[in-house]
């Protein structure tokens, strides 16, 4: 049986903004909703296997994960920055085609990386792992987390038909990409201060 505070903590976690629903709702905009879910579905793939990992090695973790912490802070941030680069000089509309959306391996990948994404997965399995089932936590997780990134790419999606303007959706991927930046700089700037 699951805690009910499992229930809000992942679906907090999952609709906030983060890396991945600003990545969401980025390339929701930029390549449609359709061209988007590959990316919704390999994000769910790996936040579900970082906690399915997670909750199963939870001894072995608990030992190494403050060893672990910084440096997988650092790498993840600084492929945080890239992205947000990335973003800023995203194409026009016209120039779209040539351009393509993450993949679903690039988006289970791309949780390797992600901060929020280990942090969420940690809380989980630190929290409701030990005093539940494993299978229930996992797929409690799948559950809440899929409608909530999937609602950024949606939302993406339909701010896309409005951004169909060259400075509309250079102003758009401006906003996202400082967005980004400072989500990055601020977990950047916490994980050093531990």
């Amino acid at each position: 049986m699951l805690d009910p505070s499992f229930f809000s903590y992942v679906t907090v976690m999952s609709i906030t903004p983060g890396p991945n629903n600003l990545l969401l709702a980025t390339s929701g905009v930029n390549f449609g909703l359709r061209r988007t879910l590959p990316m919704v579905f390999g994000i769910l793939l790996g936040c579900t296997l970082q906690t399915l990992f997670l909750s199963s090695a939870l001894m072995v973790l608990l030992s190494v994960v403050h060893a672990i912490r910084l440096p997988l802070t650092v790498i993840g941030c600084g492929y945080l920055f890239w992205l947000s680069w990335k973003i800023l000089r995203a194409s026009a509309p016209e120039l779209r085609q040539k351009a393509q959306p993450i993949t679903v391996i690039g988006g289970a990948l791309f949780q390797l990386v992600n901060p929020k994404a280990w942090l969420m997965a940690s809380n989980v399995a630190l929290l409701y792992a030990s005093s539940s089932a494993i299978w229930a936590v996992t797929v409690g997780f799948m559950a809440l987390n899929l409608p909530c990134i999937l609602l950024w790419a949606v939302l993406g999606d339909r701010l896309g038909k409005h951004l169909q303007v060259r400075w509309k959706l250079k102003c758009f991927n401006g906003v996202m990409a400082l967005s980004l930046t400072a989500t990055t700089v601020w977990m950047l700037v916490d994980a050093v201060a531990r």
